[in-house]
């Protein structure tokens, strides 16, 4: 499928996105969100891809969402704009695929927002991310101001929201906001060896993992170990399980079929 805004790949197992605006930066329209939103369930729909890596093209990630489409909304449209962002970041969220961010460069507004749905989240060192929209007269529209508290904890959520500052990759890490931070040019490298792990586990196991995870994070914890246990007597039923532990018992690499 052909998109107007993005460059899509797909190589050994792992999904490449890349958003493809550089001269406004990466900066999200209802068109480039729609497509992102498509592309995921594209990749979700093809079975031999495993997991996703999210880049953007440039000197940007993604800084934000853009602005000169925003200025002149009205109260519904604005309304519908979020529930369009809302919509794609569910998506890679609660996909089966689990997505790896790769930050380079700007990740601001709705671009911070899709990293903090993201599985896992490695930035450059160049990078620099926060919530910024209070410095525009609005407050974060696309999940900012409730996925952040429960990445980096209420306090450090209120400060960074509250003063709209941005933070380098360093701090990022440092705070829970991503996984790693590594040299400009190692990015990409280190984000497909990342996926190349993951691509290389049960798919069926992927999926369990960021479901339990996912939900377990909403309920109280005897319900969330409940269903643990459901998920793991369910694996017992997989072609992967018994190819797992009857490699390990001889001696060898699984081959997983994610069945």
């Amino acid at each position: 499928m052909a998109y107007k805004n993005l460059i899509v790949d797909k190589k050994e197992g792992i999904g490449f996105i890349k958003i493809n605006r550089p001269k406004v930066l990466n900066a999200l329209n209802s068109e480039t969100i729609k497509e992102i939103t498509k592309v995921v369930c594209e990749l979700e729909n093809d079975k031999k891809i495993k997991v996703a890596i999210l880049t953007g093209e440039g000197k940007a990630f993604i800084a934000g969402a853009d602005i000169s489409s925003m200025a002149n909304m009205t109260p519904l449209e604005a309304k519908e704009f979020a529930k369009l962002g809302h919509i794609m970041l569910n998506k890679i969220e609660r996909s089966r695929i689990p997505f790896i961010a790769a930050v380079n460069g700007f990740a601001l507004g709705g671009g911070c927002e899709i990293l903090q749905a993201c599985d896992i989240a490695i930035a450059a060192k160049s990078a620099k991310l926060g919530q910024p929209e209070i410095n525009l007269g609005i407050h974060p529209g696309f999940g900012g101001t409730q996925r952040l508290p429960r990445l980096v904890g209420i306090m450090k959520a209120k400060e960074l929201l509250l003063t709209g500052r941005n933070i380098d990759g360093d701090e990022a890490f440092n705070i829970g906001l991503v996984n790693m931070v590594v040299e400009d040019d190692q990015l990409m490298e280190t984000a497909e060896d990342i996926a190349g792990k993951i691509a290389g586990k049960s798919s069926v196991q992927i999926q369990f993992i960021k479901e339990l995870v996912n939900t377990g994070l909403d309920i109280d914890l005897n319900s969330a170990n409940s269903l643990e246990i459901s998920y793991f007597s369910s694996g017992f039923s997989t072609y992967d399980q018994k190819e797992g532990m009857k490699a390990f018992l001889e001696k060898r690499k699984p081959i997983f079929k994610g069945k």
